[in-house]
C-alpha cells in the first residue's frame, strides 16, 4: 500500500499540467560562510527560495514555505498562529539556528524558533543550509541554519506596493511597502497585518474541527531598513523588525480531556519580539571589514505566564581575498544572553572564528573553525570541512562538521539540580549529482542529548543517531513547464535504539509549474509524509501515528500589468484530514484571492 502511495504521487506529478518554476539565475547566498558567494561555490549543502518562487507561490509564512524544500518537516500545534516548528533532516528544531538579516530569531527564553509569526511578503530569500554549522555560527546550529531576508529598496525615486488578500476562516491580510533611494541614502518601511478568525487548535484525531470553538489569530509585522553611503568605501545600514502577535490557544487543567480543552475559550497569548542591527561596511584594498551590533528581544505572554528575554550581540568581520578566487574570513562576537523575567539567568558568550575558501582549478575547498568561551559551561571548539568538486556532468561534494546547542534560560532554570551541558553533534554529508539529479546521504551523531524528564531537563547519556539519504531530480521538463521532485529517508534513534518522535521516516516532494499561457502562471506543490510517530516508543510497538497522508496545494498568479499582479490560491486541494502533532487541528481545503499593486 505504502509502495502504491508513493508512485501515484509520483504519477500525479507527471501527468499535472501545471508545474513548478526552475529559474536560470544563479542565486547569490550568503550565510554559507557570512560572505557572499555564489551557489555554485558554496560546499556546504544548501537551498534557496528565491524571491522569483516566492513571489509565484505566494505563501503567508515562512513555515508554509519551508516545507516546500526537500528533507524539511513542519509540525504545528494547529492553524495559523499555532507553534509551528520546523526539523532539518530529523535534527530537533531548537537546534536549528533561524536568522533574520544575520539576526538571532531563536527565542532564547526556550530555544524555539517561532515560526508561525514569521511572515512572507517583505521576504526576498530564504537560505536552508543542511548539517552542523557552528564552526560558522556558534551555538544551535548543530542541526543547520536558515537565514531570512527581507527585502530593501534597490531602484533610484520613490517605489510604493500595496497587497491585500482575503480567505477562508475569515482570513484577512494587507500590508504595504515604501522605499526610497537618492545619492547616498536609501530607506524603506514595510508593514503587514494579518487576523483570521482560525479554527481550533486542538481537536481529537478523526473529529471534526467544526465541533469545537475557534482560535483566533492576529500579527502585526514592521520591517524598517535605512543605510547611508559616507563614501566610495564606506556604508552605513541600520535595521529594525518588529513582530507583535496574538492567539488564541488551546490547553487546560491537569486531568482535562481533549474534549474539553478544545472547547476551552480562556487561553491567549501574546508576543512582541524586536531585531535589530547596525553595520558599518569598508572595503579598502586590503580586506572587506564590517564591525555591528545586533539585539533580539522576546516579550510572551502566555495566559499570564511572562518570558522576557535577550540577545545582545557585539562584533567584526573582515573579508580578505588573496590570490584568485581564494579568501579568507575571520572574527570576533560577543553575545549575552538574558533572561529578566521570574528566572534571573543569564551567561555570556565570546568567539573567535577564521574559515578559509581555495579554488583550485575546478575545485573549491572550505574549512571553518570556531572557538567559543562561556561563563557558565564548558567552552568549545568547533569546525566545519567540505569539498566540491564539479567534473564533466557531474558534481561531487562532501561535508564533515561538529555543532553544539546550548541549553536555553528556560532549561537552565528547570535543570532539577543538574549541571546542564550542551548537547554535540557530528555531522557528515555526501553528495552526487548527475545534470539534473543528485542524491545526498547524511549522517549525525548526537552526545549528551537534553531531554524533558518529569518536572526537569537532564542530559541524556549516550549516542543518538540520525541518518538518511535525499534524492531529486530539477528540470524544464518542457518549453513551458518545470518540474522537481525530491525522496527523502531519515533514521533517527536514540541512544537506546528507539525512534525519535516526530521525525517522518520518508517525505517525497513534488513543484510543478506552467507558464506557456501569456500572463499566467500556474503552480501545484504535493507533499506525502510517510510514517511519523508523536513520541519516542521502543521499536517493537506502534506508537501514536501521525504519518502517511499527502497533501496538495495549487496557485494561480496572473499579471494584470507591469504593476498590477492578482493570485488565487487553494490550500489542501482535496481536503486532506490529517495531524501533524497527535489531537492538534490542521486546514482543510481553504480558498485565498490576493492582489499586489505597485506604484
Amino acid at each position: 500500500m505504502k509502495n502504491k502511495l508513493k508512485l501515484s504521487l509520483v504519477a500525479s506529478c507527471l501527468l499535472a499540467s501545471s508545474v513548478y518554476g526552475v529559474d536560470g539565475q544563479i542565486e547569490i547566498v550568503k550565510s554559507a560562510t557570512k560572505t557572499y558567494q555564489k551557489v555554485t561555490e558554496v560546499t556546504s549543502s544548501i537551498e534557496v527560495i528565491n524571491q522569483a518562487e516566492l513571489s509565484r507561490k505566494h505563501y503567508t509564512t515562512v513555515a508554509q514555505a519551508l516545507q516546500s524544500i526537500s528533507g524539511i518537516d513542519i509540525t504545528s500545534n494547529g492553524g495559523l498562529g499555532q507553534g509551528s516548528f520546523v526539523r532539518i533532516n530529523g535534527m530537533h528544531y531548537s537546534s536549528v539556528l533561524v536568522l533574520i538579516d544575520g539576526i538571532r530569531y531563536n527565542d532564547i527564553t526556550n530555544g524555539s524558533a517561532f515560526l508561525e509569526n514569521l511572515l512572507i511578503d517583505d521576504v526576498k530569500q530564504i537560505e536552508v543550509l543542511k548539517g552542523a554549522q557552528s564552526g560558522v555560527w556558534g551555538a544551535d546550529a548543530s542541526g543547520g541554519v536558515i537565514n531570512i531576508i527581507t527585502k530593501k529598496q534597490i531602484f533610484n525615486g520613490i517605489n510604493s506596493s500595496i497587497n491585500v488578500e482575503v480567505g477562508s476562516f475569515n482570513t484577512k491580510k494587507y500590508g504595504f511597502t515604501t522605499s526610497f533611494k537618492k545619492d547616498k541614502i536609501y530607506g524603506k518601511i514595510n508593514r503587514q497585518k494579518i487576523t483570521s478568525d482560525g479554527f481550533t487548535a486542538q481537536a481529537p484525531k478523526g473529529k471534526d474541527i467544526d465541533n469545537y470553538e475557534d482560535d483566533k489569530y492576529e500579527n502585526t509585522t514592521t520591517n524598517l531598513k535605512f543605510g547611508y553611503k559616507i563614501d566610495d568605501k564606506n556604508k552605513l545600514d541600520l535595521s529594525h523588525t518588529i513582530i507583535d502577535s496574538q492567539a488564541d490557544y488551546d490547553d487546560g487543567a491537569w486531568g482535562s480531556s481533549i474534549e474539553q480543552q478544545a472547547n476551552d475559550s480562556t487561553y491567549h497569548s501574546t508576543s512582541k519580539s524586536k531585531f535589530s542591527s547596525i553595520n558599518f561596511n569598508n572595503i579598502n584594498s586590503f580586506n572587506e571589514l564590517d564591525i555591528y551590533a545586533k539585539k533580539s528581544i522576546f516579550n510572551r505572554n502566555a495566559n499570564g505566564t511572562l518570558y522576557k528575554g535577550e540577545v545582545k550581540e557585539l562584533g567584526l568581520k573582515s573579508k580578505i581575498n588573496y590570490k584568485q578566487n581564494n579568501f579568507i574570513v575571520l572574527g570576533a562576537d560577543e553575545k549575552d544572553f538574558i533572561q529578566t523575567k521570574d528566572y534571573d539567568y543569564k551567561y555570556n558568550n565570546k568567539g573567535l572564528f577564521v574559515t578559509n575558501n581555495n579554488q583550485v582549478e575546478k575545485v573549491v575547498l572550505t574549512q571553518s573553525i570556531r572557538y567559543d568561551k562561556y561563563d557558565k559551561f564548558k567552552n568549545k571548539l568547533t569546525g566545519k570541512i567540505g569539498i566540491k568538486y564539479p567534473y564533466k556532468d557531474m558534481v561531487l561534494g562532501s561535508n564533515y562538521g561538529t555543532g553544539y546547542k546550548a541549553p536555553s534560560l528556560y532549561e537552565l532554570s528547570h535543570d532539577g539540580g543538574n549541571k546542564l551541558k550542551p548537547e554535540y553533534t557530528k555531522s557528515f554529508d555526501i553528495t552526487t549529482q548527475y545534470k539534473k539529479f543528485k542524491a545526498r546521504y547524511f549522517y549525525n551523531k548526537i552526545d549528551d542529548l537534553l531531554v524533558y524528564v518529569t518536572d526537569h531537563y537532564e542530559n541524556g547519556s549516550g549516542v543518538s543517531k540520525i541518518k538518511g539519504y535525499e534524492l531529486s531530480y530539477k528540470n524544464n521538463i518542457l518549453k513551458d513547464t518545470s518540474l522537481l521532485l525530491s525522496y527523502t529517508y531519515t533514521n533517527a534513534k536514540d541512544k537506546d535504539d528507539k525512534i525519535l518522535g516526530r521525525v517522518p521516516k520518508e517525505l517525497l516532494k513534488a513543484k510543478f509549474n506552467y507558464s506557456g499561457i501569456a500572463k499566467l502562471n500556474l503552480g501545484l506543490d504535493a507533499t506525502y509524509v510517510g510514517y511519523r510517530w508523536d513520541g519516542v516508543s521502543n521499536k517493537d510497538t506502534r506508537p501514536n501515528e501521525t504519518g502517511k497522508y499527502t497533501v496538495f496545494n495549487t496557485v494561480a498568479h496572473y499579471d494584470i500589468d507591469h504593476k498590477t499582479k492578482i493570485y488565487f490560491k487553494i490550500n489542501n486541494l482535496t481536503n486532506k484530514y490529517y495531524q501533524t502533532v497527535e489531537n492538534y487541528a490542521t486546514s482543510p481545503r481553504a480558498y485565498y484571492v490576493g492582489m499586489k499593486y505597485n506604484f
